[in-house]
């Protein structure tokens, strides 16, 4: 007589089981970008969890939940306690759905409640910096359509991610009478977009732009493929940037000695920070996420309707007012006395009183 298999409880899997088994579940429809953070988010559960003796997650009780935050929240900034503790919400959701623990235990999961200020990081290329370093760039024949100026062109201009920027080829540009980029989502060969084919799109670049791009392809670029036998817009000796190395191509781009004296009292000639390994360490380089952040502020406070912007950047309205308008408060005002000019003028003369009646 043959005896009935026991099928397994799914209490029983390990923290780092069912990690694994959610991360699985969330693949298809998620970026690998987004599967490497949760990965990274959710280690530092599991860790914990077998530090502390949870060898199952049907042993896993409110008050370790709350245990967990009270030592994440001492050690890292709110903005990411917040993304820490979403991910490990969904990640107990899951395990709920499953009937691996305790029905709600994912609403003892606190997620702080912060302000904007708080979630969002106000540093930005300044427009008058990518200004003075753009002038530098378009005038300075040693430097003009270099890897470093292609880069801060197409950054500052199209206000994309630095993944987007990364992703664009030879055959993404278009320099004829209206010139544009066009940013593709390519999963299949190494360079997906944030949004996926919802972040495709062509955005348009001015004719100065599209020549430092044609420069810099007839010139320094390095004339390689990738590893799917694509040319990389952005390239390296050995191919696509890593992203590593498209961060650092920013952060060259944006020193301010360029273009003026060294703001922090350094002599260039005897200050490392100019040099590849070490220019992230100038306080005044820029990360291509502050690029953009500067980018959409300049966009707004020329007067775009915050709906153009968005489209242009792949971002939602929403977002581009909470995470990427840093305006000051002088732009700012400066940019509501223009509204107030384009959108009332025509309506405050119609109150001139008129003598005749």
């Amino acid at each position: 007589m043959s005896r009935e298999r026991r099928r397994p409880d799914p209490s029983d899997l390990s923290p780092r089981e069912a990690r694994d088994r959610y991360l699985r579940r969330r693949k298809p429809d998620s970026t690998d970008k987004s599967i490497h953070g949760w990965e990274y988010r959710l280690k530092i559960f599991v860790e914990w969890c077998e530090s502390v003796g949870i060898t199952t997650v049907g042993e896993l009780r409110r008050y370790d939940i709350d245990e967990f935050y009270e030592l994440r929240s001492a050690d890292i900034a709110p903005a990411t306690l917040e993304g820490e503790m979403w991910t490990l919400k969904m990640f107990l959701d899951f395990l709920e759905d499953l009937g691996a623990v305790d029905d709600g235990i994912s609403d003892a999961v606190r997620i702080p409640d912060l302000d904007e200020e708080d979630r969002s990081n106000d540093t930005k290329l300044h427009t008058d910096d990518a200004m003075a370093l753009l002038d530098y760039y378009r005038n300075n024949e040693s430097d003009y359509g270099t890897r470093r100026h292609a880069f801060l062109e197409l950054a500052w201009f199209t206000g994309a991610r630095q993944g987007g920027i990364n992703a664009l080829d030879i055959r993404d540009c278009h320099f004829g009478e209206n010139p544009y980029v066009e940013f593709r989502h390519r999963p299949d060969s190494g360079t997906p977009l944030k949004n996926k084919l919802g972040g495709e799109r062509p955005v348009a670049i001015t004719r100065e732009t599209a020549d430092v791009l044609q420069a810099y392809i007839d010139g320094p670029r390095y004339d390689v493929r990738d590893d799917h036998g694509r040319q990389p817009l952005i390239s390296s000796a050995k191919g696509r940037p890593h992203t590593n190395t498209l961060r650092v191509i920013s952060y060259l781009a944006t020193i301010p000695c360029l273009h003026s004296p060294c703001p922090h009292g350094k002599e260039e000639i005897a200050c490392n920070w100019t040099e590849y390994a070490h220019a992230s360490k100038c306080p005044s380089s820029r990360s291509p996420h502050q690029i953009r952040t500067g980018a959409v502020t300049w966009l707004l406070n020329k007067g775009w309707p915050p709906e153009d912007v968005a489209e242009r950047v792949n971002a939602s309205v929403k977002t581009i007012e909470q995470h990427y308008d840093k305006a000051d408060p002088e732009e700012r005002r400066r940019r509501l006395l223009d509204r107030m000019e384009d959108r009332r003028r025509s309506l405050v003369d119609d109150l001139e009183v008129d003598h005749a009646i």
